[in-house]
């Protein structure tokens, strides 16, 4: 049991970004605000940044969130920029990251991340809670991800704060947060998008007052969202300028490029990691074979010189345009590389159609498991950043019509329910489960 006097911290470790929150007994939940270089937010970017300096322990200095990107913008050509770590936390291929002349564990990334966002809290954490409600995925990211082995490297990145920590499936949290909004009894699905997994809860929500407020009924989760919604942009607007869908010479042969030199731009996680000798000698035998040898030296040039980060800055924000208008630009420039291009909506629907039906199966999923009709749901709860794309709303608004479909606070609601979560009486109920 729980005792409730005692503040409890909810985390949200999210693929793009990172929110904590307060709870205890005399308030419901209080997002913690960081003084970050461009200003006071609560949403922290989840971004590592390591450079080498001499008279720091290792040889290595490092920063996270703002102020790893601000780090990385100030000298990138000196600095190794790591985004979106938590993509490979429930893959086994994934052992070690290579950054400069050390190797990283997932945990070890972690650690560090975990050790820059609480110290940047400031004195909002002067005194860590005793209890922890970290938000996980119900599906993580990944063909063959493991969800054992994530849990294993969470435990691990998480024991370095010396805390009891309780996991709860995050849009469980989301749930949790628009309960409190709600004066009647309902029947809820929370759908919360995230940078690297689209997952959806049904939970019942009883009338305030009730000794149980919340139960949940069902899950489902697929290991696409957001992340994948910017690849889309960059395989159909950025790849065919760095070599894709081109070919090279074998001997009397011409050949088309195997599609794997391009695999590792499908997220920040792995772009980050391709600038190390072995791939770098690869691609520059590939462009002496390549019939567009341009195209080759142009994704070296990404590789070498840390373009990456300006490039999904500008995948993102023409995301963002289209979530508001009916056409925008792709722009970026730089000495290797400039890219102009015009895009429609509806080219943008076109692109991520396949990633939205398997979508609309994992929805379909969670009406099962929960033995409930569409028409069942009272209301949908679209929390983060991609339900902001007018056809991930679209999707559901044709399944349970627009009337019940319900948003706000789109990047802070899952930490917020989490610590209210830490503030109810049997945590146990909460807790996430690997087989679901």
């Amino acid at each position: 049991m729980v005792d409730t006097a005692r503040p409890t911290l909810g985390i949200d470790f999210g693929t793009t970004n990172s929110v904590m929150a307060l709870a205890s007994s005399e308030t419901d939940g209080e997002m913690i605000r960081f003084a970050a270089p461009s200003g006071a937010s609560s949403v922290f970017r989840s971004a590592l940044c390591f450079w080498q300096e001499e008279g720091v322990r290792g040889g290595l200095a490092h920063e996270a969130g703002p102020w790893a990107i601000e780090e990385f913008l100030e000298f990138p050509q000196g600095s190794r920029f790591i985004q979106s770590f938590k993509s490979v936390a429930a893959n086994p291929a994934f052992e070690t990251a290579g950054i400069f002349e050390k190797r990283y564990r997932f945990e070890d990334m972690g650690k560090v991340f975990l050790d820059h966002l609480l110290a940047h809290a400031g004195d909002a954490l002067r005194d860590l809670p005793e209890r922890v409600v970290v938000g996980r995925p119900v599906r993580y990211v990944g063909a063959r991800a493991d969800a054992q082995l994530a849990r294993t490297r969470y435990d691990a990145m998480f024991a370095s704060i010396g805390r009891e920590v309780h996991y709860v499936y995050e849009p469980v949290g989301a749930a949790f947060s628009f309960a409190s909004r709600l004066s009647e009894p309902a029947t809820l699905m929370v759908a919360d998008f995230g940078g690297g997994t689209s997952d959806f809860s049904i939970v019942r929500v009883e009338a305030p007052g009730a000794a149980q407020r919340c139960t949940p009924l069902a899950a489902a989760g697929i290991g696409l969202a957001g992340d994948r919604f910017d690849y889309r942009i960059m395989d159909n607007l950025v790849l065919p300028q760095l070599g894709k869908g081109g070919t090279y010479r074998s001997f009397d042969k011409v050949l088309e490029i195997p599609p794997g030199h391009f695999t590792d731009f499908a997220d920040w996680s792995r772009l980050a990691m391709m600038r190390n000798k072995r791939t770098l000698e690869q691609l520059g035998k590939l462009q002496q074979s390549a019939t567009d040898p341009a195209s080759i030296a142009r994704m070296i040039a990404v590789i070498e010189n840390e373009l990456g980060f300006g490039l999904y800055e500008a995948v993102g924000a023409l995301k963002r345009a289209l979530s508001g208008e009916e056409h925008a630009a792709l722009d970026f420039e730089s000495d290797d590389l400039r890219i102009h291009a015009e895009v429609t909506r509806a080219e943008f629907e076109s692109w991520i159609a396949p990633d939205l039906a398997r979508i609309g199966e994992t929805v379909d999923e969670a009406l099962v498991r929960a033995d409930l009709a569409p028409e069942q749901i009272d209301h949908v709860f679209l929390t983060g950043g991609s339900s902001l794309i007018p056809a991930v709303r679209r999707l559901f608004a044709q399944r349970f019509g627009e009337a019940r479909l319900a948003s706000g606070d789109e990047l802070t609601s899952i930490a917020h329910g989490l610590a209210m979560i830490g503030q109810s009486g049997d945590l146990a109920q909460w807790a996430a489960r690997d087989e679901v």
